[in-house]
Order: structure tokens, then sequence, then C-alpha cells
């Protein structure tokens, strides 16, 4: 694979990420390093090994994940941003709002937004691309936009204010539905 297309296709794998950075940066109150490097990581992590899974996975599996991939990254997103939009119009408690860059809501949208990567890994497979080099640079490239996409959500917020949550939240839900209306009607 060349280096262009290759650099296209980490790109074009990392826009989900990007964009959900970008949401989930305007519900953090303070913007860390702790919360980049979180989500960086993670991100970057599950874009890279999907696509090493789904290559594993190869043929024998390809129509059984294509049948519902679509599936599991709407309802993700769905749960998050429903959780999202609730915490912006209930009271929250005592101890603040929940760190989507921690515990199950980090990995459920690690997952989320890296199971298309996971396609791209079978397709390689199919391609007999080697797997390696593609799921370093998708890797990589996806924790870059990753940071990029919380940086400029953090910007975001401050022209927003209160109502960053509750965008946050509509914009994760309206990628997940995206998903699902790419792969049922394109």
């Amino acid at each position: 694979m060349d280096p262009i297309t290759l650099l296209g296709l980490a790109v074009a794998l990392a826009m989900d990420a990007f964009a959900v950075a970008l949401a989930t940066a305007l519900t953090l109150p303070n913007l860390t390093g702790r919360h980049l490097f979180r989500f960086g990581w993670h991100f970057g992590l599950f874009q890279a090994l999907m696509p090493v899974l789904g290559w594993l996975a190869g043929l024998a599996v390809q129509q059984w994940i294509a049948a519902f991939d679509h599936w599991v990254a709407f309802g993700l997103l769905g749960f998050i941003g429903a959780r999202m939009v609730w915490g912006a119009t209930h009271p929250v408690a005592a101890d603040g709002p929940a760190d989507p860059t921690r515990g199950w809501s980090l990995i459920m949208l690690s997952v989320a937004t890296s199971i298309d990567a996971l396609a791209v890994g079978l397709t390689l497979a199919m391609l007999e691309v080697a797997i390696w080099r593609p799921a370093l640079v998708i890797g990589l490239v996806a924790g870059v936009l990753t940071v990029a996409g919380m940086l400029l959500g953090r910007r975001l917020s401050r022209r927003w204010g209160p109502g960053a949550e509750l965008a946050g939240g509509i914009v994760l839900i309206g990628i997940g539905a995206r998903i699902l209306w790419q792969h049922l009607v394109g």
C-alpha cells in the first residue's frame, strides 16, 4: 500500500475519533494533560488493534461482522450521547459529572470509533496486504487527531458555555446515526 493511500485511509478512519474527542472535550470542565493522554492513547490503540484483529479474522467472519458493526457503533455512541444529554438537562450530583475519559465510557467510545477499522483489517487481509505498517500509521494518526479534536473542543466550549455538554451529546448521537445510515442506505 502506497504512503498516500495509507495516510488517506488513516485520516478517514480517524474522523469519528476526532469528532467524538471534540464533543467529549465540550463536556469537560477542565481539560488536562491526563485527559488528552487517555483519549489519545486509547483511541490510537484501539484504532491500531482493530485492523489487526480484522486482518487476523480474515475472510471467514467478514459477512458476520459486516452485518452488525454499524449497530454496535450506533448503540455505543447513542448510549454515551444520551447520557451526556441527560447530564446536561438534569441536575448534577454533588460529586460532579462523570469523566468520559475514564472507565467504561472510555472503553465504549474507543470501541465505537474503531469498529470501521476492524472492517478495514478484513479488507486488507483480502487484498493480502501486510497489516503491521498500516496498523501503526492508523493508530498514530488517530491518536494525533484525537488530541487535536479535544483541543479544538476545549476552545469551542469556552464560547458555548453551559450548553456544551448538551451539544456534545447530540453530536455523539448524530455520529452514531450517521454510521448507521451509511451502512443501511449506502
